[in-house]
């Protein structure tokens, strides 16, 4: 084939207000099925095991956030013509080895190829490899240090910061492939741009010679970024998601489908917003989201301490319901505490919530430079979440 047709989904996560409902016929509208069907490939994020286990869809805080799938998920992904599981995320090891290693067996029984996580190192380094339009080489990666790394002889994830690693596994396909796909779960969570420090990991990914980065993780949908003949986006948001915990936040009722063109010389993208219908807990066709434009370098210089701003205030909403013992009558003093505090939970220097980048960009907002952009929707996107 000289040509070929991928499509990308966000976040699927069977649990919670969505446990049970891939037995709902009509969890997905006609519209949908037929975008995810109108492709030759469909690349879904897994988020979390399939594994039979007992989940507690009542916990709160940090417990909230551990996520487990039925086994059966497995049919419901197969029918939808789910081809290849993206496992590289920070949920697949929530049950622990036998969750991802029944995970694997799993998509194994449904014909699906599995991306980015594995039983050792070597297997979740292993690119998906698809003979069609002169190549192409899939990899998935996920940030430290929730998604836990896989070792030589241990299950788990290829890490976003092997960088070595990755430059290895581009050049192998590169050698005799066209295309180098980047299927990342990476960026922080509930923000409207990618943070500098995310943005420039991804474009060092297209210095190593990839030619597209499809993210995922911040669970709400994001910019991208267009370059002659590559891309960036920046995360799709949800799919098939939906807690108590996403509801506390901005926009995650909405999401992106991207379907990806390809040919030997060149490729092209489709996007279909998509909505949750939270009284019904079905997907549905929606307007794509204001943020998904294209936000070239000098407009993201302009809007990012906006955005880094927007950020922090979602990170207090998110303390707040995370702990809310401790942050519910927090002041700007605790909070700014919170944000230097240096083994801050989760925090990788430089990678992953690190708020001593992100809170002094925050500052400059002030300095209103983002008045000065262009990009008029993107400014009324982030402004309506400081409201």
């Amino acid at each position: 084939m000289n040509k070929s047709t991928l499509i990308f989904t966000g976040d699927i996560g069977f649990d919670k207000y969505m446990n049970k409902k891939w037995e709902d016929k009509n969890l997905l509208s006609l519209e949908v099925r037929d975008f995810l069907t109108s492709g030759d490939h469909l690349i879904v994020n897994v988020e979390g095991p399939l594994f039979e286990t007992k989940t507690d869809d009542e916990a709160t805080g940090a417990k909230a956030l551990i996520h487990s799938m039925d086994p059966a998920v497995g049919d419901f992904l197969e029918g939808i013509g789910a081809d290849i599981w993206n496992i590289c995320n920070n949920h697949i090891m929530d049950a622990g080895k036998d969750g991802i290693y029944a995970t694997l067996e799993n998509a194994k029984k449904h014909n699906a190829l599995t991306l980015g996580a594995g039983r050792n190192e070597e297997e979740a380094r292993k690119p998906v490899i698809l003979n069609e339009a002169g190549g192409i080489g899939i990899i998935g990666v996920g940030y430290q240090r929730a998604c836990r790394k896989a070792g030589a002889d241990t299950p788990g994830c290829f890490s976003w910061s092997d960088l070595d690693e990755i430059e290895k596994a581009i050049g192998e396909i590169k050698k005799n492939k066209r295309w180098c796909v980047i299927v990342a779960h990476a960026g922080e969570e509930f923000t409207a741009l990618p943070t500098p420090y995310t943005r420039e990991r991804y474009l060092s990914f297209l210095d190593m010679g990839a030619d597209i980065i499809v993210a995922h993780h911040p669970h709400v949908p994001m910019n991208y970024e267009l370059f002659p003949n590559k891309a960036i986006f920046y995360s799709l948001g949800n799919f098939i998601f939906d807690t108590p915990y996403q509801r506390s936040q901005f926009n995650t009722e909405f999401g992106i489908l991207l379907k990806l063109k390809f040919s030997e010389d060149s490729f092209s993208f489709e996007p279909m917003g998509i909505t949750i219908d939270r009284e019904n807990e079905r997907i549905l066709k929606g307007s794509l989201p204001l943020i998904f434009t294209d936000v070239q370098k000098e407009e993201y210089e302009k809007l990012a301490p906006l955005s880094a701003k927007m950020f922090i205030e979602n990170t207090k909403k998110q303390l707040r319901f995370l702990k809310p013992e401790k942050f519910t009558d927090a002041t700007d003093e605790d909070f700014y505490n919170n944000f230097y505090e240096p083994l801050r939970s989760g925090r990788v220097p430089g990678e992953t919530l690190d708020f001593q980048i992100i809170y002094p960009l925050s500052q400059k907002a002030s300095e209103g430079a983002w008045k000065e952009s262009r990009l008029e929707n993107v400014k009324e996107y982030i402004l309506n979440q400081l409201q």
